[in-house]
């Protein structure tokens, strides 16, 4: 199975989120990373899923069905050619003998410390999965107390424009 990255221009109403997950879910579809937004335009939501699909027949085949949805205004499959980041908040175990060692990770990864206190520090940090995984893996041996992390945000790169040709 492999993972592809969908954006979907919406109508920004209530209940749209709601439809689009239950078309993955009525298909068997697992959604791996959810993030809805909104863009430019108030009347247009960003909807990007991650989706594991079987095969390009399966990738079509949603495809076919979000369009049908009468909210969806514009499919598209983001291929290799995007530009793709996450968000993690992360609390660790951070006495005073330790505080440094963590700073010196996080700022490795370009992260910052939001908060402080005697005991912990939370850091926010953005990147690509991979990028963030491996954040979490060096930090892992000071102690991860609470993490959270977004779903992925997309864009393509260059020129395209997803807005433009949204109905």
């Amino acid at each position: 199975m492999k993972n592809h990255t969908l954006s979907i221009l919406v109508s920004n109403r209530p209940g749209v989120l709601a439809r689009i997950a239950s078309l993955f879910s009525r298909r068997g579809f697992n959604i791996q990373s959810l993030a809805v937004g909104p863009t430019e335009r108030d009347s247009v939501s960003r909807m990007t899923v991650v989706a594991q699909v079987h095969d390009d027949a399966t990738l079509e085949q949603i495809v076919k069905q979000l369009n049908k949805l009468i909210e969806v205004r514009k499919v598209l499959e983001l291929g290799t050619n995007a530009v793709r980041r996450e968000m993690v908040l992360v609390k660790v175990r951070a006495d005073v003998h330790t505080r440094s060692q963590v700073i010196d990770v996080v700022s490795l990864f370009r992260g910052k410390a939001v908060d402080v206190s005697s005991e912990t520090i939370t850091v926010e940090a953005t990147g690509s999965d991979e990028k963030l995984t491996a954040l979490l893996e060096m930090l892992a041996p000071h102690g991860i107390i609470e993490l959270v992390q977004s779903g992925q945000v997309a864009l393509g790169r260059g020129t395209k424009i997803l807005a433009e040709k949204a109905k």
